[in-house]
């Protein structure tokens, strides 16, 4: 009578088991059926801000010199911008930079031996920001006067922004999805299948490129700030359940 019951009691677990096991196998085959996909969207904006720079700067042995002259070329600066029609609000000046000058010496073994102090440099920046790229860039290009009017200036090419950036990003993202869920949608049709619940997504890399121009797209995202025209580029990858 014992050795019935502990059979029918080693079957039952048996079964109970196998039962466990095949549940478990059903549930692991099921987590197992997804599709992950990459979806892509882009589009075409032009900058609407515009940024400039340049540095002018002065050199003396005396400090209080140098101070003076360079107060002189920023009140030569300043009121040449504002001619150009830029108003106060759009150009900025940073604080001024103090550097000192040394000449060096050396020995037939490349060690330094000896400096020679040969003056102070005072340099300061002007910075101009814009929605009138066109101003801006004419600007730019003409800036050679001040040179001419004995100010020693250096300056980059303008950079050119989109200040409604934020916004394209959110309608670009919500079009990388909708395409992520088409080319799903696409996939699991041609198996035989339909798309399930969404299980996850993450925005991919977000590109910024200059319009006809020959740019690599970086691992980290390019961000062009050289044209006026550009394309932004971002990428949404999806996974979603298969039924």
């Amino acid at each position: 009578m014992n050795k019935s019951i502990w059979i029918i009691s080693a079957a039952i677990a048996f079964i109970i088991a196998a039962f466990i096991l095949s549940g478990a196998y059903t549930y692991k085959f099921k987590q197992a059926e997804s599709i992950s996909v990459t979806g892509v969207a882009d589009t075409n904006f032009v900058s609407d801000l515009s940024v400039w720079s340049g540095t002018f700067s002065r050199s003396s042995f005396n400090m209080q010199e140098a101070f003076d002259a360079l107060k002189k070329d920023e009140a030569i600066v300043m009121g040449y911008l504002e001619k150009q029609g830029l108003s106060k609000t759009e150009m900025k000046t940073s604080s001024i930079n103090t550097e000192k000058l040394f000449s060096y010496t050396y020995d037939e073994q490349g060690n330094q031996k000896g400096s020679v102090f040969n003056g102070y440099k005072l340099s300061e920046s002007v910075t101009i920001e814009s929605s009138d790229l066109n101003k801006v860039d004419r600007i730019s290009r003409d800036i050679t006067q001040l040179i001419q009017q004995g100010v020693e200036l250096s300056s980059s090419s303008p950079n050119y922004y989109y200040s409604k950036l934020s916004n394209l990003k959110i309608g670009l993202l919500a079009k990388a999805s909708e395409d992520a869920y088409d080319r799903a949608k696409t996939i699991a049709n041609n198996s035989g299948s339909s798309v399930g619940d969404l299980r996850k997504a993450s925005m991919g890399v977000f590109q910024i490129t200059g319009q006809n121009e020959n740019e690599d797209y970086s691992y980290g995202g390019a961000f062009n700030t050289t044209s006026i025209n550009k394309t932004a580029t971002v990428t949404v990858k999806a996974e979603y359940s298969i039924k």
